[in-house]
């Protein structure tokens, strides 16, 4: 069975209003939250599940752009497609923060709002966890696989963005006049059993083993 749910960590948000009434009003208030859970449904936005204290209600399947860390419009007022960058690559998720670079100053480049600034929460990936389910999925794919870094952004919208979108500054490592990355994307699987030519372990029950070539050496 898919996971396509995870427990997010605890986080007080505020939901824009028009997201609770299907747009048909609400538009300028907002209510305080907690974010719960999140699911990933491969081809859709990530979708977040929030507690409403003031109603003692739950409200599911809301895109990144309905949360803001304050009750007030943002600027610049970004929208979805701004805020994530990629859809879910498969339904299969789970939830790590990255805790080397959590404390970080995290910068991201957006679509159409240039780089914007913001605290790192924690990061939604990705994988194909079914083996008696088709994988048909890019989730796994070396040069198509992205992750989704959670960033508190400082305009007071969250937003989920891969790593080839973001710069971490760190105060103590990080030069002043940082170098512009030249890298490419990687295409390639690295393994290690197959494809070597030491000979196979198939007839040797030795605990202290050593390989063919190894023994012929000796």
């Amino acid at each position: 069975m898919a996971n396509y749910i995870a427990n997010l960590p605890t986080k007080k948000v505020w939901v824009r209003k028009e997201y609770l009434t299907d747009f048909q009003s609400g538009h300028g208030e907002f209510v305080e939250g907690l974010w719960v859970t999140a699911k990933s449904i491969q081809g859709r936005a990530f979708y977040f599940e929030t507690y409403l204290p003031e109603y003692g209600a739950m409200y599911d399947k809301l895109p990144i752009s309905a949360f803001l860390s304050s009750p007030k419009i943002p600027d610049p007022d970004m929208d979805l497609v701004n805020l994530q960058f990629w859809n879910c690559m498969d339904y299969d998720f789970t939830v790590i923060v990255k805790q080397f670079v959590a404390p970080m100053e995290w910068e991201l480049r957006t679509r159409h709002f240039g780089n914007q600034k913001g605290q790192y929460i924690c990061t939604l990936d990705n994988y194909h966890g079914d083996f008696d389910q088709i994988d048909a999925s890019t989730s796994e794919m070396p040069d198509e696989h992205k992750s989704f870094n959670l960033i508190q952004l400082r305009n007071g919208q969250f937003a989920l963005y891969p790593n080839n979108r973001c710069r971490i500054y760190d105060t103590s490592m990080t030069p002043q006049n940082v170098k512009i990355p030249d890298f490419k994307v990687s295409t390639r699987i690295f393994e290690v059993e197959n494809d070597v030519n030491w000979g196979r372990l198939g007839d040797c029950d030795d605990y202290f083993w050593t390989t063919p070539d190894e023994r012929r050496e000796e």
